[in-house]
């Protein structure tokens, strides 16, 4: 039984560049002992039941994904889910409110700070007090559950994800690789994604 409590907030119409999607709202209390209250929205496209959807969960990026930043390559990926999930006419993206790796935006700008200072990304969250990533990925789950889906192919280079989604009864069928074209800017950052953080990458 989960000790979570999360709820559909709202659902509507979303058509976008990539298509026809509906949009969902999702909130609740999560986490053992002391549970901390997460949002999230998942877009859907297509019918889920017809065979295992490519699942993106994509976790908030301000800078990159609204700004266009260099120093990662958080938007490409984000623009490669919506188009990969258009091309096969169903799927599902979920896009938590986790920026930074869960540090929060203000914490994230600090990090960039130490970074510009020589701080690879790790070490920055570190001095600022945090894990390396202070993610656990348990809403994903939840809003997996919500939607009937129980098998997934994963659109993913983080094998926390993967192992995230097993912990939580979600069957990860395929582990599709989201790997995409980078700036310069962003080489230390994939690095240490790599070598640090255990992601796995096909092209490096």
């Amino acid at each position: 039984m989960s000790s979570h409590s999360v709820r559909q907030t709202a659902a509507a119409e979303f058509p976008t560049r990539w298509g026809r999607f509906r949009i969902f709202g999702f909130e609740g209390e999560i986490g053992e002992g002391d549970q901390r209250h997460e949002t999230a929205v998942a877009l859907v496209m297509g019918d889920l039941k017809v065979a295992p959807p490519l699942v993106r969960i994509h976790s908030q990026c301000l800078t990159g994904d609204v700004f266009g930043s260099l120093r990662c390559d958080c938007r490409q990926q984000l623009e490669m889910a919506l188009s990969m999930i258009a091309q096969q006419g169903a799927g599902v993206l979920i896009y938590e409110q986790q920026e930074g790796r869960g540090i929060g935006l203000m914490a994230k700008l600090q990090a960039y700070e130490l970074q510009d200072a020589g701080f690879d990304t790790v070490e920055a969250n570190e001095q600022l007090g945090f894990k390396a990533d202070q993610r656990e990925f348990a809403l994903p789950v939840e809003i997996l559950n919500a939607l009937g889906v129980t098998q997934v192919r994963l659109l993913s280079n983080n094998p926390d994800k993967v192992a995230a989604l097993e912990r939580g009864g979600i069957e990860v069928l395929e582990r599709v690789p989201c790997e995409v074209s980078h700036s310069p800017d962003a080489e230390d950052y994939l690095k240490t994604k790599k070598e640090k953080l255990g992601h796995l990458f096909t092209s490096r």
